[in-house]
């Protein structure tokens, strides 16, 4: 067995050292090659470990303190948002203090009305004249004189809406009309006759100040004035304007 090996290891060394000696004595006949062709560049190596947290640095203490810097020039306007929602109701707020006293007002009567009325009686038992104006003599009411006895014209000193009206014991037909400065405003007109009656007519109209009114007669005019059966003419004031 000791034998075989030490021959086996005798062949390997008959073998080698040719190779060796042929490797070392022969002379290089080829020319170099072309440099080759430069690789693909590698990939990134991989994230090293995150380092251990450093100290903290030391504080400074420099004379000045920590600076400011200077202020920055303002930004230029930006465009105007979108309107937002209506908020709810508030609450209502306290009163507010009074305000200073006014001046006194203009002296006048308190709660007085302009007024105007009268009521006339005709105190003659004769007939008025044909187409003529009708004299009531006996006041009854006359607020501030506006009705004129010796006239027979009312004049208008307070202007507004008035009511008008008249009535006439009659024993003979009658027709009056109703004037306001010589504008007719309505007749009325009672034709029976032998049968003593009261007739009367009534109207409401708009005067003006200084505009009058009255009675006038037309063809009959059966408007007397006794104890018996008195004929009155009347007017007031509705509303003054």
């Amino acid at each position: 067995m000791l034998h075989r090996c030490t021959l086996l290891i005798g062949v390997l060394l008959s073998l080698a050292v040719p190779l060796l000696v042929t490797t070392e004595t022969c002379p290089a006949t080829g020319m170099p090659g072309m440099p080759g062709i430069p690789g693909l560049p590698g990939r990134d190596g991989r994230d090293g470990e995150k380092g251990q947290k450093g100290e903290p640095g030391a504080q400074w203490h420099g004379s000045l303190g920590l600076q400011k810097g200077e202020k920055g020039e303002p930004g230029l306007m930006g465009f105007p948002g979108k309107r937002g929602q209506s908020g709810e109701p508030g609450e209502p707020g306290a009163p507010g203090s009074a305000g200073p006293q006014g001046e006194p007002g203009e002296p006048g009567t308190v709660g007085v009305q302009p007024q105007a009325a009268f009521s006339v009686a005709r105190g003659t038992n004769e007939y008025p004249d044909r187409a003529s104006v009708i004299r009531f003599t006996n006041i009854i009411t006359n607020i501030d004189e506006d009705y004129n006895a010796r006239t027979g014209h009312f004049r208008c000193r307070v202007s507004g809406t008035y009511y008008f009206v008249f009535h006439a014991s009659l024993e003979d037909r009658l027709c009056v009309v109703l004037k306001l400065d010589n504008q007719l405003l309505t007749s009325f007109c009672d034709y029976r006759r032998n049968r003593r009656q009261v007739t009367s007519g009534g109207l409401a109209v708009y005067v003006s100040k200084d505009q009058e009114v009255w009675l006038e007669t037309k063809d009959y005019r059966g408007m007397r004035g006794s104890p018996s059966g008195y004929s009155i003419f009347s007017g007031f004031l509705l509303q003054a304007h």
